[in-house]
């Protein structure tokens, strides 16, 4: 009778040790996610460190909407009336982690003011879905700066870097102001726009359906520390890994520095035809 019961139980005794013996999962992603946290590999800084430049990017709703091609795509929150933020983009970022998820929890208390600086004008796809792709493609990559190690702390940088670079006002003073009529030149821009967000930014613009060129985004190269500016190795010159804008990749091209351009206003009722 002992014969017969004894092997099942060695069998199941064997079976729990084995278990007992696995590393914890749970314990497992915690290290992951500290190491990436703290740009760890033992002693050695990760390849998702070592980055020293980021973007920082502000979009023109009035010329975004002109990068989509459905019509139907579009849309402009009533309260949305000036620059919005498009990312914050650590620039030659590699092998970034998969292994930090974001949750509506963790961004909570930001969620007016992300609504009201950093929508999304897609109709099918919400904010926090914006948002939530932005932490994870370059949100991340950003991490390993003490700073904005977490994803409320990368959020909150990005809301105080639109504070600090107030596009409209600086235009709006200098008398660039969105017109179907007036046209505009790199070269006039950039002066307005370099003493405050340096020499090395970069005015982009998309070509609409009736081939005009027009101004939807720009570009802020800002050195690790968050100053303006970045000259390591020319890591600001190169487009993030994935870009994404609120409707997907980004459209952009430089403005071309001969070609005068549009600044289109904002047109809560016909976003993607503000002037006919």
């Amino acid at each position: 009778m002992w014969c017969s019961v004894l092997p099942p139980l060695l069998v199941m005794s064997s079976a729990v040790l084995f278990l007992l013996q696995l590393p914890d999962y749970t314990d497992a992603q915690e290290v992951l996610w500290e190491d990436h946290k703290y740009g760890r590999q033992g002693s050695e800084e990760k390849p998702f460190c070592s980055w020293k430049c980021l973007l920082f990017t502000l979009q023109w709703p009035g010329g975004f909407c002109q990068s989509l091609d459905r019509q139907s795509l579009c849309q402009i929150p009533q309260s949305v009336d000036t620059w919005t933020i498009h990312g914050l983009w650590p620039q030659r970022a590699f092998n970034c982690c998969s292994c930090w998820p974001m949750f509506h929890s963790d961004i909570q208390e930001l969620e007016a003011e992300l609504t009201e600086h950093w929508p999304s004008f897609l109709k099918i796809k919400s904010s926090f879905h914006f948002w939530r792709q932005e932490w994870e493609k370059h949100g991340v990559c950003a991490a390993c700066v003490e700073g904005m190690n977490s994803p409320l702390r990368y959020f909150q940088i990005c809301l105080k870097l639109w504070g600090r670079f107030d596009i409209h006002e600086l235009l709006q003073a200098a008398g660039i102001t969105p017109s179907c009529e007036r046209l505009y030149k790199v070269a006039e821009v950039h002066r307005v726009l370099a003493p405050h967000v340096g020499d090395r930014h970069e005015i982009q613009c998309v070509t609409d359906d009736k081939d005009r060129e027009v101004w939807f985004q720009v570009k802020v190269p800002l050195s690790r520390n968050l100053t303006v500016g970045c000259n390591h190795r020319g890591d600001a010159d190169g487009e993030p890994a994935s870009a994404p804008g609120a409707g997907g990749t980004s459209p952009g091209h430089p403005c071309p520095p001969q070609v005068p351009f549009y600044y289109f206003p904002i047109d809560h009722e016909q976003p993607r035809r503000p002037c006919g």
